[in-house]
């Protein structure tokens, strides 16, 4: 598949912003990339969901190939611009890391556009990390970003593919050669010097009991912990919560195990339609690892 198969654009009010628009009929289900990657984080579970669903994935402004920034703007407003722009009515928003952070604020300033959540690996504010092996690790990359080492980055950053909890070698080595090629494709775009336009959307965290839709936090059980209790807080906050782990998964389970995590999507996508189903009430029960982009 072409790293920009299928892409399309859509003309916002600061620049293109890139995105995929395919499938049937079936339930919007919108996959939310991670920060200073891509939608082509999601090209194992674009055809496997689309053969039921109606797939978007969009480049976030500023990553992949969609434009940088040239004024402030809300990523959660982006957001809402492009689905309002296709008509999808609600969707499932499907988010890791950074992705989880959208899909959360998207559901507090425009709960309209929200049918349910699924957060992998972040969904509240920025993390506090607490442990010493996040900490060293946050250190190390947001240092040799500073400095312009493009490649310490990249090494730091393939840190938390793996977690705390696992060698490497643990990740298939084309994980990583496919995660550092849309990072260079990002950060490409940018200079260290340029200003930030990105306007968080605030009290993620304090706000998460005000999501009524269902939300289902599936995180990878290796990833940092600061990480998967950001997708677990909001889980646990909403009426309609549960939570789930993918085992011998870190920071991108749907990289560790794409079928398995794009099983567990389908069947809480599937459930929806079921009120005593996975998107009920009850049942059981970042911004990602990456430095947060300010683009």
């Amino acid at each position: 598949m072409s790293e920009a198969f299928g892409l399309r654009f859509f003309v916002s009010c600061d620049g293109d912003l890139a995105y995929r628009d395919t499938g049937g009929a079936g339930a919007p289900v919108v996959l939310l990339h991670a920060g200073f990657v891509d939608h082509t984080m999601w090209d194992e579970q674009i055809p496997s969901l689309a053969r039921e669903f109606r797939v978007i994935a969009p480049d976030a402004r500023g990553h992949g190939w969609s434009a940088n920034a040239g004024r402030p703007f809300r990523q959660a407003d982006d957001l809402a611009a492009l689905l309002r722009h296709l008509d999808t009515g609600p969707a499932v928003l499907v988010g890791v890391s950074m992705g989880a952070v959208i899909a959360v604020g998207t559901a507090l300033e425009h709960p309209d556009l929200v049918r349910a959540l699924v957060l992998s690996g972040g969904g509240t504010d920025e993390p506090e990390f607490t442990e010493p092996w996040s900490k060293q690790a946050q250190a190390t990359q947001f240092h040799a970003l500073a400095a312009g080492d493009i490649e310490g980055w990249q090494d730091a950053s393939d840190a938390w593919v793996h977690g705390p909890e696992r060698p490497r070698d643990a990740v298939r080595p084309e994980v990583y050669a496919r995660l550092r090629a849309m990072r260079r494709r990002t950060i490409a775009k940018h200079t260290l010097d340029e200003p930030s336009h990105h306007v968080p959307v605030r009290d993620l965290a304090a706000r998460a009991g005000r999501i009524a839709v269902p939300v289902l936090a599936l995180d990878g059980a290796q990833d940092a912990p600061e990480l998967r209790a950001a997708a677990v807080s909001v889980a646990r906050a909403a009426p309609r919560g549960r939570t789930a782990v993918i085992d011998d998964a870190a920071h991108f389970p749907n990289l560790d195990h794409p079928e398995e995590y794009t099983r567990a999507v389908t069947d809480f996508v599937r459930g929806l339609e079921d009120p005593e189903g996975l998107g009920g009430p009850g049942g059981p029960g970042g911004l990602g690892g990456e430095p947060s982009p300010r683009f």
